[in-house]
């Protein structure tokens, strides 16, 4: 007994293939949202402890902050 498989619309590895570069996107621009975020926070912070923790003031500040979260 033999089993035939088909696949609708054409080939799967192409769709697969636009959804996972579809969900990368995403994937990549969230993680830009939430450094921004992040860069707000420690933005508030005062210089001393910014040191502390191995930030500096000027490179947080050339990666931007974000004004509203979602």
């Amino acid at each position: 007994m033999a089993i035939a498989t088909t696949t609708i619309g054409g080939s799967s590895r192409s769709s697969n293939g636009f959804v996972r570069r579809a969900f990368d996107r995403m994937v990549e621009a969230r993680e830009k949202q939430a450094r921004k975020y992040v860069n707000g926070y420690l933005l508030s912070l005062d210089d001393a402890t910014l040191t502390a923790h191995g930030y500096k003031r000027s490179e947080l500040e050339r990666e931007g902050t974000a004004g509203m979260v979602f």
